[in-house]
């Protein structure tokens, strides 16, 4: 044995061979701080090797090196610029290590070899990969670039513009495709990669292959001329500019790193990538964004562990057809959980088959699937008028009329007929949950599954627990969103729930934006491009459904009469009285007409200013800041209020329900993660300068304390217990 330390050893294969293997006590490899100090370490002692002739990097993991640890990430960025950017040329003299060492060095790689992984095998001389590997580098959807050489290495591998498509995009690649663009040398079988890699790096010994030849081409400036950089350079920028917007600044910042360390040699490039990645590690995106992975990991631990404690549903049914039941149902089969799907009507049955079949067809359409997959698939629906079927169901998603006394009607219907462990959920939207729970005899089994339309497209189900609600009902319910492919996230019973409890401040606030002379058009451009959320509220409501949010308003006014209960008619008053209901009826705030795709697209329609005209004050030019601060402080504090009631029981879930569920842009991480990069105490005094506007601006008196204590809603990592 030459090394042996907690998460990687290395010895010698046979005579003169070494073999460097990734065997962490975690189900996976990473790239932590702990294992890239080991890995530093068994680089030294091959150092000591005086009859070392060759080294092969492997993993005895399902997968090569999934990353680095992105739990460690955001204490790394806490550190000051100047420590940082120290750490990490500590860390590339490791990497440039394992690259200088003076023997042929070979990659063996199975399955994920991502982020630091990949920039690993990138400095080896040799990669071979088995049919299951996927290499890439995903630094840029986390808000930073490679910054283990990352942007060094692969465009001098495979030249520039295919490096810098592959690093913008933070897409990985399949090996196949891995291996056309020369990033690794050969795709073998997964039981014959050990024995593929041992004959190469024999043949490097050889000398029947050229390793230092390879090698220098990494090190060397990269092979452009001046005409072939300028035009590779200017038109990934200007594909990176359309792409990825000024919102997300680390795809731009890696080309132009790419672009600035062209004539480099290795030092001075990899110094290059220094600088761009820490001036990425200390923006509010990157932290944002980072967040984000974090708290998606907590999410998924959480659904994971409900999985392996629930009773498994390998039969579903769903109450009430049309695009919504259609939609759970195909979400539900695609999963492989087969789904009665009843109704009161043939026409609704059809419309609920066909909503599936279109879904269906699309992934047919696109060669995802193909025609006798589609037709298995479509066969796992049941139809059906009756109860028939309904005896060996373990859960029952009803979908029927957002109206509480036939919802209640049809569950206690359905109780009836469904044996006595079987669990009923409601899709609902507004209703509480404990008030549909008063119609069952069995309460216990009893929970809200809110889905978000359209089904196939929103990844969030908000899972609602109801008084009588029991754990096992939440955990069985948790288990199935989560085999249907979604974000469950569990919130306890009030008015709207969590995710639309916050939405109707949101447009309340829209609502007094016109009434104090604001242009629904500049409004949702500022929400667009400065803040960043997909739709502007004008547009918001038109693709809800201008009725929806009619009825919804409603119901949240009696909720909260202190907050949203309306005084005066309102902007969604106004459309809904002419029936102007949005994209469903062509006209709402915007008119709507097919594209040549079928799509719905907007114009500006000139009788909607009219129709606002004697709701609206004088025609007022408010600022794109106070526009921003107007809209959102009303939605920050009952965001902020429903943590502080338990409704939802964490920073991070309501972080992600706000993305997941409403399009919250991810690179402001959600509310609590924009309070603590904008600070409480910062945001306190902000909000109080708009109180004069009513009751939803008024902070909560739980963040005023915090404020008053200095303290986040995320934890923070001390600098000082980070290895420097």
């Amino acid at each position: 044995m030459i090394y042996h330390g907690e998460t990687l050893s290395v010895r010698y294969l046979e005579e003169g061979i070494a073999e460097l293997i990734f065997d962490a006590p975690a189900s996976i490899n990473k790239f932590d701080l702990a294992t890239l100090e080991s890995f530093s370490l068994a680089l030294d002692a091959l150092y000591q090797q005086p009859n070392l002739k060759g080294l092969i990097l492997r993993s005895t993991k399902a997968a090569f090196i999934v990353g680095a640890d992105i739990t460690e990430f955001l204490g790394l960025f806490a550190l000051p610029a100047d420590q940082l950017s120290k750490w990490l040329h500590h860390a590339n003299t490791i990497f440039n290590k394992l690259e200088d060492l003076p023997v042929p060095t070979l990659s063996a790689i199975n399955g994920y070899a991502l982020g630091g992984g990949c920039e690993c095998v990138l400095a080896t001389d040799f990669r071979i990969a088995d049919h299951q590997a996927r290499i890439g580098l995903p630094e840029t959807k986390l808000g930073i670039m490679p910054g283990f050489g990352g942007t060094v290495r692969l465009p001098r591998l495979i030249g520039a513009d295919s490096a810098m498509e592959i690093i913008t995009s933070g897409k990985d690649k399949a090996a196949d495709a891995a291996l056309k663009l020369g990033i690794i040398d050969a795709v073998v079988a997964t039981d014959i990669l050990p024995t593929a890699a041992l004959r190469i790096i024999k043949q490097a010994i050889a000398g029947d292959l050229d390793w230092q030849r390879r090698r220098s081409q990494k090190k060397m400036p990269l092979k452009l001329t001046t005409t072939e950089a300028l035009m590779s350079f200017t038109t990934a920028k200007a594909m990176v500019a359309k792409i990825a917007g000024k919102h997300y600044p680390a795809p731009m910042a890696a080309v132009t790193a790419i672009e600035t360390a062209a004539t480099c040699e290795r030092t001075q490039a990899l110094v290059i990538e220094n600088s761009h990645f820490v001036t990425l590690a200390k923006t509010d995106i990157a932290q944002a964004l980072v967040g984000i992975f974090i708290n998606d990991q907590y999410l998924k631990s959480k659904a994971k562990q409900a999985i392996k404690t629930a009773h498994p549903t390998q039969q579903a049914m769903v109450l009430g057809a049309g695009i919504m039941g259609g939609g759970i149902a195909y979400q539900s089969v695609t999963n492989h959980i087969p789904v009665v799907m009843k109704d009161i009507t043939s026409e609704a049955l059809t419309l609920g088959m066909q909503q599936a079949a279109k879904l269906l067809n699309k992934k047919l359409t696109r060669g995802r699937i193909d025609g006798l997959q589609m037709a298995a698939t479509l066969a796992t629906i049941t139809p059906t008028l009756n109860y028939s079927d309904s005896n060996h169901v373990d859960i029952v998603i009803e979908a029927v009329i957002e109206n509480p006394t036939i919802k209640a009607a049809v569950l206690a219907d359905v109780e009836q007929q469904v044996a006595d462990t079987t669990v009923i959920t409601s899709n609902t939207s507004t209703i509480p949950i404990n008030l549909l729970a008063a119609s069952l005899q069995r309460p216990q089994n009893f929970c809200g599954m809110h889905f978000f339309n359209p089904v196939h497209k929103m990844p969030l189900v908000e899972i609602i627990r109801g008084q009588h609600t029991s754990n096992e009902t939440i955990a069985q319910v948790v288990a199935y969103a989560a085999k249907m492919r979604k974000k469950p996230i569990v919130v306890n019973d009030c008015p709207g729930f969590f995710v639309n409890r916050v939405l109707f401040p949101y447009l309340a606030a829209f609502s007094l934006l016109l009434r104090d002379g604001g242009d629904y058009r500049q409004i949702d451009n500022v929400m667009e491009q400065d803040f960043g959320w997909p739709m502007g509220p004008a547009y918001l409501l038109d693709v809800v459904g201008i009725d929806t949010a009619h009825h919804a308003q409603k119901v949240m006014a009696e909720g909260y009469p202190q907050r949203m209960a309306k005084h005066d008619t309102d902007a969604i008053d106004v459309l809904y009285e002419q029936q102007r209901f949005g994209q469903k009826t062509g006209a709402g705030f915007f008119n709507y007409h097919l594209d040549k795709k079928g799509k719905p697209k907007k114009t500006v329609d000139p009788q909607t200013a009219d129709l606002l005209a004697p709701i609206t004050a004088t025609s007022t030019s408010f600022a794109n800041t106070t526009i921003i601060d107007r809209m959102m402080i009303p939605m920050i504090n009952e965001v902020v209020r429903c943590l502080e009631e338990n409704i939802i029981a964490t920073p991070a879930e309501a972080d992600m329900a706000l993305v997941y569920g409403l399009g919250f842009p991810p690179f402001k991480g959600g509310v609590f993660r924009y309070l603590d990069n904008l600070g409480l105490a910062n945001y306190v005094a902000l909000a109080d300068s708009y109180q004069s506007l009513g009751p939803l601006y008024q902070v909560p008196d739980g963040l005023r304390a915090k404020a008053a204590a200095d303290e986040y809603y995320y934890p923070t990592v001390a600098a000082a217990s980070l290895r420097s």
